[in-house]
């Protein structure tokens, strides 16, 4: 196996986190374990030598700031941080209330910013260590009833792919996971997806059929987490990550198709685009 690395999960007491972290525990590493209530950390992960559970809320840069602190106490350093807490404001644009719109942004684009920007002293300081951030296929490829989702997952991936490049000169190696439909919690109402505030008519048939259509699909989604948990372990254990990891098969072909799509438009206005600069 490679060398034991400490790990710092983000969301870690339900869903993908609890993978993550019982895969990265199943290899050798260290874990610390973050979530907003500790106790609920260590009642989901169990009793473990190499395990620190930490509160964490990814909203506040001072709970950041103190879980740092309480790793490195713990176990000297920092190895690999997984920004994977999110959640979910699912609704048409205008059914979404300007406050669920930046809460959505608060916990998944912040989130991620605030507990990076705790974290990077510490590997720049070891001149080593990786970065992954847990975006989706919404980063890639947005849709209907997903417009605060997919816009907050579409600022990940660029901050990701900008911060590759800023932090690469001091040792430290970044990968966003864009993950398809994987029987989590995501789709819990109440706890990680959260419904449109508003009601408009013109909206009403469609959110119906959609709230309907995702409480169906959830407990059924074809990707399994633990699979995913241990890819993400093998590929950390593996040395240089890849800058994007596409996760899912239903991933893979929806990424696929957005790049055709965006492909035929620059061919489809080729000459007009091209006709743009100054004359020479």
């Amino acid at each position: 196996m490679a060398d034991p690395k400490v790990w710092l999960i983000t969301g870690a007491s339900r869903g993908m986190g609890i993978d993550i972290a019982h895969a990265a525990l199943s290899a050798g590493h260290a874990v610390v374990a973050t979530g907003r209530d500790a106790r609920r950390v260590a009642d989901a992960l169990g009793e473990h030598d190499r395990l620190l559970a930490v509160a964490l809320d990814v909203t506040d840069p001072a709970s950041a700031e103190r879980a740092t602190a309480a790793a490195v106490e713990r176990f000297g350093r920092i190895d690999v941080l997984v920004n994977n807490a999110g959640n979910f404001y699912a609704g048409y644009f205008e059914t979404l209330s300007p406050e669920q719109v930046r809460a959505q942004m608060e916990t998944n684009f912040f989130g991620p910013l605030n507990v990076t920007r705790a974290v990077l002293p510490v590997l720049r300081a070891q001149r080593s260590g990786q970065i992954i951030t847990v975006t989706s296929t919404a980063g890639f490829v947005g849709g209907g009833f997903t417009s605060a989702y997919a816009a907050s997952k579409h600022a990940l991936e660029g901050w990701m792919e900008s911060l590759a490049e800023e932090v690469a000169p001091f040792g430290i190696d970044t990968m966003s996971v864009e993950p398809g439909f994987f029987r989590t919690e995501l789709l819990v109402e109440g706890s990680s997806t959260l419904w449109p505030e508003l009601e408009i008519e013109d909206y009403a048939e469609g959110t119906a059929q959609t709230i309907e259509a995702w409480r169906g699909m959830h407990g059924t989604q074809v990707g399994d987490p633990a699979k995913l948990a241990a890819a993400l372990v093998t590929l950390s254990d593996g040395g240089a990550l890849p800058g994007r990891f596409i996760a899912g098969a239903d991933a893979m072909a929806g990424i696929e198709q957005k790049q055709a799509t965006v492909q035929q438009q620059i061919d489809a206005h080729r000459e007009l685009s091209a006709s743009l600069s100054h004359d020479a």
